[in-house]
């Protein structure tokens, strides 16, 4: 009832908006969920059909197909408000603007050629990386710079024979550019032109931001020798699925990514045929929106329908609590972790005092000579955040500039200490631990908050201050503790259904070099004239490729695994406690994480090949899922393409569904009850016995505590009971456990968050 009751209110909200917006604003983006089956006889195409419904021809943008039964138009709000009253119409709601959100980590995922035997005994790495050839990688993100060096195809056979895309040509983009490694180059951006007047990109697949190269060089690229950033991060730079094949769906612009440009790419990709989808996209707006409301939610609920296996970003708003974004349960949600390489730098105070740091500079350094240093913090001003015109000259000129992280990127914080005549920069981010740098423009050393606050009393409190910064390159120590959550990679509870443990895992996303266009500059300020071909960035962004590239990997090696199955080996495998034996650590407290950051884990890629038993999720159960969430049966009917769904079979409770982890939801309960169901995908006549690691306020009791498998394939339930201590009251916050099957060959771990909210 809660979920009908919040959905009623939620549309009659959304009726309400778009009536006082239609007295005040002109024609938006509408999408149409349409009742595909309902088509007049009279029409020969939908297309057909779906101009008829509009006033005027030219004001449909897209008609979905495939990923989405419906089309996209550009519509005054109150034609679109009739619209919705149609019987043939499932919905209508508003486009949202959606924003885009590696030479170590293939080594530090465990990803070499000493692999050996993996996956039970019976293939070697090497193997696996040749069946690879056949997988295919779609990116929906900025587009790609195909000339880059991590796109070579050099080695690879034909293209596989399941493919159906193609390249398209435009004036700055040949469709010859493509080869046997991107082997498909789409644009979308009928959605971004309507929705902006300040549109003024070049239409074609081609990537002028560089976000699109980076994501899809991580998930696939080539390997290509000697690659670096003006020297940092040298190494190999390679994919994590460094033989699949990569087609690239642009729909991201410099004014951002239109829900409707992303259903279009995403319906296309399922209909080229690839094999796995990667989105570092998230919604700009509240992340609370209803999978029913959202185009990302259903169209990769299609996806994952077809057998497609989807990774999406986490997002990039934490450390805030229930922050985390692209939570639907069939899809992959990727946090951002640090690996154990790091630019460190330092700042040597005037009264002998060290403060270590992270750089990425690359200019002419500032000797050893010491230079004033300063923090202008007006009251009624935002100097303290170094904004650009903001900083008073006379009294920055010549000395070293204290900046606060926020409301502008790091790079723009150099480019205004430089404009202003300040010689260097320290900027103060909000972890303590892991820290992330950009390209800058001055010298800039970047600590954590702790250190910031010390330097800035320092500077208060003495009438000379003075500082030396010191750079110290690359360096790799595998004794620092990794990984840890990055700072900025979003955090659970799930805010659209909290019964689903969100994110799922966490993978490198900190620090990560990757290929770049030429045209784009490392900071991508146009007052950058800066030109590198391979870049470092951070954020969910950076992490959810390489949870792509395993997951291709995965399909490659097991390629009649299901995507839930193939998300449940990722997930299951996962590890914890980092490489000094302690649990995951949170950059933004240094202290221990917990699932609401990490999911399940850091992903470990060699173990997934072989997991022992997965929690496979039927299309039936998604069903169900959809069902106990209340929404519409035709939508529920349209988007199953099943329209014999009654919904007579739902979930008491939507933690029943088949998932790999747990979240368990007391309220004003004392007892929640699950089952699952576990498929053998190891070996024959094996047998696992359950670990319950539970906090003091909850008993775990899972029935039966043994499971034995006769056959590869079999599947046997359980039954797990969670009962809460009466002397826990009703919110009183969360803790935190695991379920574990293990035997001597494989552990099958699910992280447990518990709330009493």
């Amino acid at each position: 009832m809660a979920n009908i009751w919040f959905f009623t209110l939620l549309l009659l909200y959304l009726s309400t908006l778009s009536s006082l917006r239609s007295t005040t604003t002109s024609k938006r983006i509408y999408i149409l969920h349409m009742n595909h089956n309902s088509k007049p006889d009279t029409y020969t195409t939908h297309h057909q059909w779906y101009q008829s419904l509009t006033s005027t021809s030219d004001s449909i943008l897209y008609t979905y197909t495939t990923a989405f039964q419906g089309f996209a138009a550009y519509l005054d709000p109150e034609e679109a408000e009739s619209l919705k009253k149609l019987d043939n119409v499932l919905n209508v709601f508003e486009d949202g603007v959606y924003s885009l959100q590696t030479t170590h980590t293939p080594q530090f995922l465990g990803l070499n050629s000493n692999f050996g035997l993996i996956d039970d005994g019976r293939r070697t790495f090497q193997e696996i990386e040749r069946a690879s050839q056949d997988i295919i990688i779609g990116v929906l993100d900025s587009g790609i710079w195909p000339e880059s060096k991590s796109f070579d195809d050099t080695g690879l056979p034909e293209i596989p024979k399941h493919w159906k895309g193609k390249c398209k040509t435009t004036r700055d983009f040949n469709s010859k550019l493509c080869n046997k490694k991107i082997i498909g180059a789409y644009y979308y951006s009928e959605g971004s032109k309507k929705s902006s007047h300040k549109f003024k990109d070049i239409e074609s697949p081609r990537d002028y931001k560089g976000h699109g190269t980076h994501t899809a060089s991580t998930a696939a690229g080539s390997p290509v020798v000697n690659a670096s950033m003006f020297g940092y991060a040298k190494g190999t730079a390679r994919g994590i699925a460094a033989n699949a094949r990569i087609s690239s769906y642009k729909v991201c612009w410099s004014t951002g990514c239109s829900g409707a440009d992303i259903l279009a790419g995403i319906d296309r990709a399922i209909t080229d045929g690839v094999d796995v989808l990667s989105l570092s996209i998230n919604i700009q707006s509240l992340n609370t929106t209803l999978y029913y409301l959202h185009p990302i939610a259903f169209a990769t609920f299609t996806a994952t329908r077809l057998g497609i296996f989807v990774s999406c970003a986490a997002g990039n708003a934490g450390p805030a609590k229930a922050s985390v974004s692209n939570t639907a349960p069939w899809v992959l949600t990727v946090g951002a972790g640090s690996i154990d390489r790091n630019f460190p730098a330092y700042a040597f105070l005037g009264n002998k005092q060290l403060f270590t740091g992270v750089s990425l500079y690359t200019g002419k350094r500032m000797g050893n000579k010491p230079m004033g240093l300063v923090y202008q913090n007006g009251k009624n001003s935002s100097s303290n955040f170094c904004l650009r015109n903001t900083l008073n000259p006379e009294l920055v000129r010549g000395k070293v500039v204290i900046c606060d992280i926020g409301i502008v990127l790091e790079a723009e914080k150099g480019l205004a200490v430089r404009e202003a005549g300040g010689v260097g920069m320290i900027m103060v981010e909000v972890a303590v631990k892991v820290l992330e740098s950009e390209n800058e423009f001055v010298p800039t050393v970047v600590v954590g908050k702790k250190a910031g606050a010390l330097i800035k009393k320092y500077v208060k409190t003495n009438s000379n201050p003075t500082v030396v910064l010191g750079f110290r390159g690359t360096v790799v120590n595998p004794a620092t503790p990794s990984p840890m959550v990055g700072s900025f990679s979003s955090r659970g509870p799930n805010p659209v259904t909290p019964q689903i443990l969100k994110p799922d895992i966490i993978a490198p996303g900190v620090n990560i070099l990757a290929a770049w266009p030429k045209t784009a500059s490392p900071s991508s300020l146009k007052e950058d004239n800066r030109i590198s071909e391979y870049v470092i960035e951070s954020g969910t962004s950076m992490a959810c490729p390489h949870a792509t590239g395993v997951a291709a990997l995965l399909k490659a090696a097991h390629p009649k695994w299901s995507a839930s199955a193939i998300k449940s080996a990722l997930m299951t495998t996962a590890y914890t406690i980092d490489n000094t034996n302690s649990v995951i650590r949170d950059s933004a407290t240094g202290s221990s994480s917990n699932p609401w950051a990490y999911g399940s884990g850091h992903i470990d890629s060699r173990k997934a090949f072989s997991p022992g038993l997965i929690y496979d999720i039927s299309k039936k159960e998604y069903t169900k899922f959809l069902c106990s969430l209340d929404y519409p049966l035709e939508f529920i009917r349209t988007i199953t393409l099943n329209p014999k769904v009654s919904c007579s079979s739902r979930f008491d409770d939507l933690g029943e569904l088949n998932y790999p982890s747990f979240s368990v939801l007391f309220g004003n309960k004392t007892m929640v009850q699950y089952s699952r169901k576990l498929t053998n995908a190891g070996a024959a006549n094996s047998a696992y016995e359950v670990i319950v690691a539970a906090p003091p306020a909850v008993t775990v009791t899972v029935k039966p505590r043994n499971l034995v498998f006769k056959n590869v394939g079999e599947k046997h339930k359980y039954r797990v009971t969670f009962m809460a201590k009466k002397n826990r009251k009703p919110g009183s916050g969360a803790a935190f456990g695991s379920i574990t099957w293990r035997n001597a060959q494989h552990t099958v771990s699910s992280p447990i968050a518990f709330t009493w909210t």
